[in-house]
């Protein structure tokens, strides 16, 4: 009776080391990551749960797709970070961003738009991965030490 019972463990075993080599060979991510590209070099603002943000972004899928942009429109979007405003992956990746900083984001599915995407642009289960630059928290702007290069592009 322990060999079938073995031989289960072992295929749902296998099983899942596919899944995980099938999410990581198409740039899927199961976790939230967060990389820094830019830092200013003093942080005197850095934007917290409840804090009123702007922020200049670019969202593209995991095959390079740019699905939206706020650099197109020169607009950057505000709102008020950690209360469900937007995507559960922007509302834990921007915590305790600088001012003038910059970041990439890599958002799983289970913290975007889910299983049901958000046609006709997102699929259901997309990876997202935004460029995003915080511009302001609580209308206050980066000081001119601090802003050494905001505002341009990635």
């Amino acid at each position: 009776m322990a060999k079938p019972q073995l031989l289960l463990c072992l295929l749902v075993a296998a099983a899942a080391l596919l899944l995980v080599a099938a999410a990581k060979k198409s740039g899927d991510v199961t976790e939230l990551q967060i990389g820094v590209k830019h830092k200013p070099e003093s942080c005197s603002i850095q934007a917290h749960k409840g804090d009123r943000v702007k922020v200049h972004y670019r969202g593209k899928l995991t095959d390079g797709t740019d699905f939206d942009s706020s650099y197109e429109r020169g607009d950057p979007i505000e709102f008020e970070l950690g209360t469900g405003q937007v995507i559960k992956g922007w509302d834990q990746g921007l915590l305790g961003m600088c001012v003038g900083e910059k970041r990439k984001l890599k958002i799983p599915s289970k913290l975007g738009y889910g299983p049901q995407g958000s046609p006709p642009t997102i699929p259901g289960g997309a990876t997202l991965i935004f460029d995003t630059e915080l511009v302001a928290v609580n209308g206050e702007p980066a000081s001119n030490s601090d802003d050494d290069d905001a505002g341009s592009e990635f």
